[in-house]
């Protein structure tokens, strides 16, 4: 009798553990994907898209120190916007890696060990364009429909109060990236959605500025447009926002300034500098002629 209630102990243990073990691997994050299926999406497409950062073209990262003192959640990335999916991707990469020790992207061991918490805000038309992107939002997308634009117009509509909540849900559980232009033209202005999610979350916000990418890769991110280019993603300390003081407008400015997005940043050359630089250099080119130091 002792024996058989031995072994109906241990089996009881047993079933225990694996029931333990099960709900372990499937469980999920707070959209639904099962965070074992996520770890080898993320995986395999670090896999296939790490040469485009360590390999064909180089990643150059600055800032990777700054991503091992922040907290697990309430931390939203805002950066400027290149690619559809490129940009995010390396960021990806970068955040695993530094979360592993690395201030480089050598070698792959980061990717056993991915951080399942990272979400990213991306515009529901790209994400629902084909079966690719569809295989990308169990990555992490927050999918959201812009108000502003829809398969390339110009349009006006409400805004989605489920997308700020999902928004919300995320910034809560994880990190946050977001491209708070809403588009890959550069010097658009920061939409204003992206200061009024931070002036309710109170998230850590840290600016991500990032170049070269535009001309690695078609506006997709997918194809690879030139080899050998260095591109560069810059991880700059976190803005000192007063989430109660600071108006949006002061918020925006703040984020269009830290991501080098700022109107005030262009750089247009006037004409007549243009003109007079343009005369120079024609006195320039007579004179090296006439002196022979051209040939």
């Amino acid at each position: 009798m002792f024996l058989f209630l031995l072994n109906r102990k241990i089996v009881s243990l047993k079933l225990g553990f694996v029931s333990k073990e099960v709900k372990i691997m499937f469980k999920k994050d707070i959209f639904g994907n099962i965070l074992f299926i996520k770890k080898i999406v993320m995986f395999i497409f670090g896999l296939i898209s790490k040469r485009r950062y360590k390999g064909f073209n180089e990643l150059k990262v600055e800032g990777m120190e700054i991503l091992r003192y922040l907290p697990d959640n309430q931390v939203l990335f805002v950066s400027n916007h290149q690619t559809y999916f490129a940009d995010a991707a390396a960021m990806f990469h970068v955040f695993f890696a530094a979360l592993n020790g690395q201030n480089d992207l050598k070698g792959i061991k980061y990717l056993f060990h991915p951080k399942t918490n990272i979400y990213y805000v991306a515009a529901k038309e790209t994400m629902t364009s084909g079966i690719l992107p569809r295989i990308f939002m169990y990555v992490g997308a927050i999918p959201i429909m812009r108000t502003w634009r829809s398969k390339g117009k110009e349009v006006k509509r409400p805004v989605n109060f489920n997308d700020i909540t999902n928004i919300s849900k995320a910034i809560q559980d994880g990190w946050v990236i977001t491209f708070p232009q809403g588009t890959t033209t550069p010097f658009k202005p920061i939409r204003r959605g992206t200061a009024h999610i931070i002036k309710t979350n109170k998230p850590i916000v840290v600016p991500i500025v990032i170049d070269g990418f535009r001309r690695s890769f078609d506006k997709k991110g997918l194809q690879i447009k030139k080899r050998g280019i260095t591109q560069k993603l810059t991880i700059k300390p976190p803005l000192p926002i007063d989430y109660e003081n600071d108006s949006i407008d002061d918020i925006v400015n703040q984020i269009a300034y830290a991501i080098e997005q700022h109107q005030d940043l262009v750089k247009v050359v006037p004409v007549d500098e243009l003109k007079k630089d343009m005369v120079d250099e024609s006195k320039k080119a007579k004179k090296n002629y006439w002196s022979g130091k051209n040939y």
